[in-house]
């Protein structure tokens, strides 16, 4: 399960995909009234020629980069498993409904299904709405089969290990300095999330400070990626960074990648490179906001050079990985 995509870059598409997206409760979590005039009224009517503007910038001959990534990884993994494997995105299409139907015309005697959100951290508004997703299509459905999910592994040695073989051709190069970009998300989501009611966001070094609440803490489990890779490789301290990008209005976690992009050069970085391990495919967010728009705003504040690291998409030890875990769960 992936994020998804509109149908084509069509305002109406958009705009249809933006409304599902965004009139999501643990996207925008505000009382339905209130929502629904902030996102139909003001958000989507201005926005949706804008990122139709946008995806146009990326969109290819084989569509949106997110769903054929999507569907190249479906394959790559189906070589490795002898279950069937189908994809399916929390808004726009395909849907689980489809998977669902997909699944079971493949193996009429299906009795479980193992979902996997391609999200490596938890974050109501990513992981957790996926599953809530999957989950409601399924009871509505009455699917005959049982439906778990594999849970978030930001930490997971496998995960990490595929991280590592993307970055390290990159840094063998000249450079100053990476940026982790991960993406945004309200701190009132990190409070919310936080099971022990009383750790996130309450002190400088909480993300540090052992807690149960870390299970479910988008925030730590940035940070622990970042840790875990760039420990694997050596990288010191001070050659590395994280911003968060994409943000949505106020009060969401900070640095913000955008604002950070710009002071760089002028802090003497000057040689580049970024990735996004939130996501394992490339989208909108990596494709445009900051291979495009990010690139453009870190050379005219002074860079000199600035490279984006590919996501995970099909690389071998990340398909790899996958697979593994499928087995692991059976």
């Amino acid at each position: 399960m992936n994020l998804g995509s509109p149908d084509s870059t069509e305002v109406k598409d958009v705009k249809r995909y933006l409304d599902q997206f965004l009139m999501d409760e643990r996207v925008i979590d505000k009382p339905y009234l209130s929502r629904a005039l902030l996102v139909k009224g003001i958000i989507v009517p201005f926005r949706a020629p804008k990122s139709a503007e946008a995806y146009k910038t990326i969109w290819t001959k084989d569509g949106s980069p997110l769903i054929y990534l999507s569907e190249q990884l479906r394959d790559e993994l189906q070589k490795l498993t002898p279950e069937p494997v189908e994809i399916s995105m929390r808004y726009g299409n395909p849907t689980p409904e489809a998977a669902f139907e997909n699944l079971l015309r493949r193996l009429p005697g299906l009795e479980e299904v193992l979902a996997i959100p391609l999200y490596p951290h938890y974050a109501m508004s990513s992981f957790e709405t996926a599953v809530e997703y999957a989950r409601e299509t399924h009871r509505k459905k009455k699917y005959p089969f049982k439906l778990n999910f594999l849970q978030p592994y930001y930490n997971d040695p496998d995960y990490i290990a595929a991280l590592a073989d993307r970055m390290f051709p990159y840094i063998q190069k000249d450079y100053d300095h990476i940026l982790f970009s991960y993406h945004g998300v309200p701190a009132r989501h990190i409070m919310k999330s936080d099971i022990t009611g009383n750790h996130c966001l309450r002190s400088a070094d909480c993300c540090q400070a052992p807690s149960p609440a870390h299970a479910f803490c988008y925030r730590h489990q940035c940070f622990e990626t970042t840790r875990l890779v760039t420990e694997k490789l050596g990288i010191p301290k001070e050659k590395f960074s994280i911003s968060f990008q994409s943000r949505l209005g106020k009060g969401w976690l900070e640095p913000f990648t955008d604002v950070r992009l710009e002071q760089m050069p002028k802090e003497g970085i000057k040689n580049l490179l970024v990735l996004f391990p939130a996501f394992v495919s490339d989208c909108l967010e990596t494709l445009e906001e900051i291979a495009i728009r990010g690139k453009e705003s870190f050379i005219e504040a002074g860079g000199k050079t600035y490279e984006m690291i590919p996501c995970l998409n099909t690389h071998p030890l990340w398909v790899s990985a996958l697979s593994k875990w499928i087995r692991a769960f059976k």
